[in-house]
């Protein structure tokens, strides 16, 4: 297993990034239209866009409000001042990244399609095969560089307002400097491109009483560290990745955790705590809350407590967008979208990348920036509004029929795949590796199995050794494809 990992790992290395340091030209590969796009974000979404668009010979500038590239793997410790992140006059802090948060995908799954996201051997980089975030923060860094993207970007510049105007042209206003010296520019595009990411604005659970209980309550996009939580009895709302994660880390020093989910029956949460962490129970959701400070799961037990933290997840968020109601979150659902990209009334001038959770995200984020991109220059169509709007009243129909709330039409989880592949043949290019699909799968496996030591403990050493052989395959000079 961890053997094995360290030789394809070196293999990798020698085979792929010799000479990696020198920088590519920008080219064009289109002969069609050249247009003017704004983009939003300077994430991993941010980042790929911005290349596939300047590969298709468009013009490019990428707005990013913190100093530096990376998005919500830029981690920070700093929280913000309402724990919770609802009042909308606070400072908000971007990141929601903790201290010890490692990917819950090995690194070949995770790294974009054409730059393998390798260990480069540093003594300063996390060689691990699930590294942490500030492995896969050097990762956008070299990736930005690889591919000469800084100079495309506008850091310390918030995007204010993006509105439609005449000619089909869109109005961007960016704001830059602090809050004493902010200067306002506007600027005509094209196009612009949302990829601001959706791990900012917390999304709670209604606890009945909850204005009267003693104790604190906060949302995980503030959580960093364990420490605060030393010998408390902390409930954590939540059955995802994040609650999974949060609950091992604060179990190392809380007195105890009580995790209220939905489902207490089999999963990730009911096997650490059978079998794994003894200072942890499993409940059903939160019936109410006293002012003596106790929690009433469904199910009628109780415990005082002292904390209740939200792992709730997070709604989309663009109080910069101005679409004329042609945009709308309802219920965490962005729509009308065609193929979770484009509001049929709007495209192909706005566009969002990044949208779907429950997937392997950078390669999807790729796909979809590169169908963006060609649609853009003229050299891949859209349908008609008509045939858009009837494809998403379909999809819609579709998740009513099969009883998916609304807040679930953004997850894709199994047919991701599906969904790369097609966005591939709109392309033109080949889809997803089949390694990829099955490691990914078999990831998903082991921590199920596994869900406290996945990350260090495998068995898919067959895939791995198939993907670093097509990773050698696609840079045979050491350079990745401009």
């Amino acid at each position: 297993m961890l053997i094995g990992y360290n030789r394809v790992k070196k293999f990798l290395f020698n085979a792929t990034f010799n000479g990696s340091d020198q920088l590519p030209m920008a080219t064009s590969i289109s002969p069609f239209k050249s247009r003017d796009v704004a983009v939003i974000g300077a994430g991993a979404a941010g980042l790929v866009a911005a290349r596939e668009l300047r590969r298709e010979g468009h013009k490019v500038v990428v707005c990013e409000q913190q100093p530096q590239l990376g998005g919500t793997w830029l981690y920070t410790p700093t929280v913000e001042a309402d724990p919770l992140g609802s009042d909308p006059a606070r400072r908000v802090v971007h990141s929601s990244l903790y201290a010890s948060l490692r990917t819950n995908l090995p690194r070949e799954v995770m790294g974009f399609l054409d730059y393998p996201f390798v260990s480069t051997g540093e003594p300063h980089r996390d060689s691990r095969r699930f590294p942490g975030h500030r492995e896969v923060s050097f990762y956008l860094k070299d990736f930005a560089i690889r591919f000469g993207l800084s100079e495309l970007i506008r850091f310390e510049t918030e995007v204010v307002y993006a509105g439609l105007v005449e000619d089909e042209k869109w109005r961007v206003k960016f704001r830059s400097g602090d809050d004493a010296a902010a200067i306002d520019v506007e600027e005509i595009f094209d196009a612009v491109i949302v990829c601001n990411g959706h791990f900012t604005e917390p999304r709670l659970a209604e606890i009945p009483g909850i204005d009267l209980w003693p104790g604190k309550h906060m949302h995980c996009h503030n959580y960093r560290i364990p420490e605060p939580f030393r010998d408390q009895v902390v409930v954590l709302i939540g059955s995802a990745a994040s609650a999974v994660d949060i609950s091992i880390d604060i179990a190392q020093v809380a007195k105890e955790i009580h995790i209220a989910s939905r489902s207490v029956e089999g999963g990730l949460l009911q096997k650490l705590c059978g079998d794994h962490i003894d200072n942890m129970w499993l409940h059903p959701m939160i019936e109410s809350v006293q002012k003596d400070g106790s929690v009433i799961f469904c199910d009628g037990s109780v415990v005082l407590a002292d904390v209740i933290i939200h792992c709730t997840g997070y709604k989309y968020h663009f109080p910069f967008l101005d679409t004329n109601g042609n945009v709308k979150v309802d219920d965490n659902r962005v729509g009308p979208l065609y193929k979770h990209v484009f509001p049929p009334l709007l495209a192909p001038g706005l566009s969002f990348v990044g949208l779907p959770w429950k997937v392997a995200p950078f390669p999807l984020f790729e796909f979809q920036s590169k169908w963006i991109a060609g649609i853009l220059s003229g050299r891949i169509r859209l349908p008609s509004q008509e045939e858009m709007m009837a494809d998403v009243s379909a999809f819609y129909s579709s998740l009513e029929a099969s009883g998916t709330p609304k807040r679930y039409t953004h997850s894709l989880d199994v047919s991701q795949f599906e969904y790369d592949d097609w966005l591939a043949s709109e392309c033109g290019i080949p889809g997803v590796e089949e390694w990829r699909k099955k490691m990914y799968n078999a990831t998903g496996k082991n921590k199920k199995a596994h869900p406290d030591k996945y990350r260090d403990e495998w068995e898919d050493e067959d895939w791995m050794l198939e993907a670093h052989k097509d990773f050698a395959r696609r840079c045979p000079n050491g350079v990745a494809h401009n």
